[in-house]
């Protein structure tokens, strides 16, 4: 019987840590957050690859519990707000951090 009682209890510590595991925090995210987050990302990186107004710029899309954040450059304000507004437009994307710089071609 102490022996049922010691692998219950050791086993409800497992299960324990495991959900803790599991859970996010402010700066850290769960398994499945981190999942969510990388298909918004892939979403946004197509969208901007197929649009013919930024699909030649070096965008970089990080996502972070349904905030996304474009860092790179663009060629001009029309590519950025062109960005901004296909990232704000896909589904899963909470909030648009923009990081994004005009930088001429010349």
């Amino acid at each position: 019987m102490a022996r049922q009682n010691t692998a219950a209890l050791l086993l409800a510590a497992i299960m324990a840590s495991t959900v803790v595991a599991c859970t996010s925090t402010p700066t850290q995210q769960s398994t499945g957050q981190a999942i969510d987050d990388g298909v918004v990302t892939a979403k946004v990186k197509a969208k901007l690859i197929e649009d013919p107004v930024t699909k030649a710029h070096q965008i970089n899309v990080e996502t972070f519990k349904g905030t996304v954040q474009l860092s790179g450059f663009v060629e001009n304000d029309q590519a950025r707000s062109r960005a901004l507004q296909l990232a704000r437009d896909t589904d899963g994307v909470k909030s648009v951090k923009d990081a994004l710089e005009v930088r001429s071609g010349g």
